[in-house]
C-alpha cells in the first residue's frame, strides 16, 4: 500500500522531509507498514537556492493548489510557517479529506481550535509533534 504525501514548503525542514522520504523509504515503510511516496513538493521558487536533494520534475510545483487538489495525495505536510497562507492551505487540505502534518507553532497557537475543529468535521487527523518538539516524538513516545 502506498501513502502519497504532498509537501508545501521546501526550506530547511521541508528539504529534510523530502530527503527522508526519498532516501529512507525502506526504513520508513517498515516502521509505518506502508510505502510513503512523495507525490508533490511545492515551493514558491525552486531556483532560488540549491537544496541538496534531487526531486523528479513531475513532483516539483510552485502551485500549492496542485498539492491540495490532487485526489491521490493522502497527507499534506505544511512547512511554510506563519499564519497565512498556511492556515488557508491547511483548512483546504482538511476540507478535502487529507490528513495534515505541520510544524507551525504560531499557527497552532493562533488558530488551533479552528484547525482541530475542521479536522474533526472532516474525520481526518492533524498532527503537530514537530511543532512542539522539533521533530522529537515526545507526544506519542
Amino acid at each position: 500500500m502506498n501513502i502519497n504525501v504532498g509537501l508545501i514548503g521546501m526550506g530547511t525542514v521541508g528539504t529534510g522531509v523530502a530527503r527522508a522520504l526519498l532516501e529512507k523509504g525502506r526504513m520508513l515503510e517498515k516502521r509505518v507498514g506502508a510505502r510513503l511516496v512523495l507525490r508533490r513538493a511545492c515551493d514558491k521558487d525552486f531556483r532560488r537556492r540549491p537544496r541538496g536533494v534531487r526531486l523528479p520534475s513531475a513532483v516539483v510545483t510552485s502551485d500549492a493548489g496542485k498539492v491540495l487538489r490532487d485526489p491521490e495525495i493522502h497527507i499534506v505536510v505544511e512547512l511554510i510557517g506563519g499564519l497565512e497562507p498556511a492556515k488557508a492551505f491547511i483548512l483546504e487540505a482538511l476540507r478535502r479529506g487529507k490528513h495534515v502534518v505541520t510544524a507551525n507553532k504560531a499557527l497552532l497557537a493562533h488558530a488551533g481550535r479552528e484547525l482541530f475543529a475542521a479536522a474533526t468535521k472532516a474525520n481526518v487527523d492533524l498532527y503537530f509533534e514537530a511543532a512542539v518538539g522539533g521533530g522529537i516524538p515526545i507526544i506519542k513516545a
